[in-house]
């Protein structure tokens, strides 16, 4: 059930895709199109355990309970005030029985704190390291954005301790620290299966790449045709493909279609 919601002053509510009520901290990161399309990426297992990392704002865990994309996900934040945002988000919505939000550091979370490895780990890491890029003025914008609390090896590590054999890691990343990604996979044994680049349109260089990766798997990747969210760069309506992603939170449709008709 949907609970009633309070908000500080530093707060913010938003009615986003899906119909979720979220709450935002004013100083912090919002949602975007980078969460949405990861939470579209993932495959259903409507019988499995997954594990956010880094889940800030919870919208990513929450638009994956909205379309009981796994049967229990657990989010994991270190930073104690969004993982109290992450707990009041899955009330708002009334998911608090799907959710199970871990206010704690991803480099020590365990299997054992979940109760079993997980069958999906997912994550939006901070795409720049410390050194580079404007200092925000607040630090929340800091810290979602900058590899202070882990890097993308961290992450991957996270994941491959996490995941049980078979199980995949999906995360959303920057084209232009690709090679700094394909690193840390290989060394955790994650072994990239599927990956889409994500273009504005189709005079754009992709602005960010859709990763899946198997623990263990065997070597052999699929690069997806490129996903070109508006119909031209001089019409911004979203583009057939995108809409469609966005009406089913999906790529399956688009995957079926591939195997269909070998488009």
């Amino acid at each position: 059930m949907k609970q009633d919601v309070t908000l500080f002053a530093d707060e913010r509510l938003d009615e986003v895709n899906e119909h979720l009520r979220l709450i935002q901290k004013k100083n912090g990161l919002t949602f975007g199109t980078d969460a949405f399309l990861l939470a579209a990426y993932m495959r259903a297992e409507p019988r499995g355990v997954a594990v956010e990392l880094g889940a800030g704002t919870g919208i990513i865990s929450l638009l994956c309970a909205t379309r009981q994309k796994f049967r229990s996900i657990h989010a994991c934040e270190i930073q104690e005030p969004f993982a109290e945002l992450c707990v009041r988000n899955a009330a708002v919505n009334g998911l608090s029985d799907r959710i199970i939000v871990h206010a704690c550091d991803l480099r020590e979370l365990s299997p054992a704190a979940i109760g079993r490895e997980a069958d999906t780990v997912f994550a939006n890491p901070p795409y720049m390291r410390t050194d580079s890029g404007k200092r925000n003025e607040h630090d929340e914008k800091y810290m979602a954005r900058h590899e202070v609390c882990g890097t993308v090896s961290d992450f991957c590590h996270a994941a491959a301790r996490l995941l049980k054999h078979g199980g995949r890691f999906y995360c959303v990343w920057r084209p232009d620290r690709l090679c700094d990604l394909m690193r840390a996979l290989e060394r955790e044994g994650l072994e990239p299966k599927q990956m889409t680049f994500v273009h504005a349109h189709e005079k754009a260089e992709p602005s960010m790449v859709l990763v899946c990766a198997v623990k263990g798997g065997a070597s052999s990747v699929r690069i997806s045709p490129p996903l070109l969210l508006q119909h031209s760069a001089a019409d911004k309506a979203l583009s057939d493909t995108a809409a469609l992603i966005y009406e089913h939170m999906s790529f399956e449709p688009l995957w079926k279609k591939d195997k269909t008709t070998g488009e």
